[in-house]
């Protein structure tokens, strides 16, 4: 359903890999009995118009059902924790001219990486919290 990565790729606008967000929050969201019922149906196919209309802008995933809002919010919750530092503290780096003069070109580019991911999350945190 993810494919190989098994991860979601979110932007600061919306989610990129949203027809994979979809469908695995509607999947995880079910009951048992909805989840028999909707493979029964092939419900797979018969959704695929509606999910194409449909974008998960920022907009939208803040209006998404409290079920998904709550595992979204726990998955964001257990990759912040992933991670060896916080946001904070990647920010206190990066506002530190001298520690931050001190760190390699790579890990430089590795502290902006990491910075605009923990910020996208917290973003994410704010929409489903």
């Amino acid at each position: 359903m993810v494919g190989e990565e098994g991860a979601f790729v979110l932007g600061w606008d919306e989610v990129l890999t949203e027809e994979e967000l979809s469908v695995t929050l509607k999947v995880l969201c079910m009951s048992e009995e909805e989840f028999k019922e909707y493979k029964e149906q092939d419900g797979w196919e018969d959704d695929s118009e509606e999910e194409e209309n449909s974008t998960l802008s920022n907009e939208a995933l803040s209006r998404l059902k409290p079920p998904c809002k709550k595992l979204l919010y726990d998955s964001v919750l257990l990759t912040l924790e992933s991670y060896r530092s916080d946001l904070k503290t990647e920010q206190d780096l990066l506002n530190n001219k001298e520690a931050y003069e001190k760190l390699s070109r790579r890990e430089q580019q590795a502290l902006h990486v990491r910075y605009g991911q923990k910020r996208i999350l917290h973003q994410l945190l704010e929409l489903v919290g």
